[in-house]
């Protein structure tokens, strides 16, 4: 093999990955992305069914302990909710949010911290919980204020203008 025919295969290699790496994966990922949306989905499907089912338990178990679980439920299904945000941002931006992952972490830690309100919980736990969702609320409002995509409000106002 001389040196042309080593450069072209190298070319040829060096093609055949551009494809892959600039076409195939990326509908390859935008596939996996959509498949576990479907699966989030209908488990929250479930879960909602589920829920549905447990309310006949009301008259054995009493309407607060079912009230419990239909609050910590809620939570977990406005968390699920939250991350099919977030895959939805990234099929349609091709990136993830910043603030859709704080959005989610928020509602997870705060179904965290509901939780706790109805068992026993140390008030260091508590405490910490607090903490962290307070950080999270200022990264939130920081990210929202200073995003490189246009301010909420001047889009608000931008459509006002387009009604007149």
């Amino acid at each position: 093999m001389d040196m042309a025919d080593t450069a072209s295969l190298n070319d040829r290699s060096s093609e055949l990955w551009t494809i892959f790496a600039e076409r195939f994966f990326p509908s390859l990922l935008r596939l996996l992305v959509a498949l576990l949306m479907v699966a989030l989905t209908l488990w929250m499907a479930a879960g909602i069914v589920q829920f549905v089912f447990e309310l006949r338990k009301v008259l054995d178990t009493g309407w607060a302990k079912l009230a419990e679980q239909a609050i910590i439920n809620s939570l977990i299904m406005l968390a699920m909710l939250e991350v099919i945000r977030t895959l939805q941002s990234y099929l349609v931006l091709g990136r993830v949010r910043v603030t859709f992952i704080l959005d989610t972490a928020l509602v997870v830690l705060i179904g965290e911290l509901m939780g706790l309100w109805f068992r026993e919980y140390a008030p260091e736990k508590v405490l910490l919980g607090l903490g962290v969702i307070v950080t999270l609320v200022v990264l939130r409002i920081t990210t929202a204020r200073f995003s490189p995509e246009s301010n909420p409000a001047s889009a608000i106002a931008e459509s006002e203008k387009s009604f007149r």
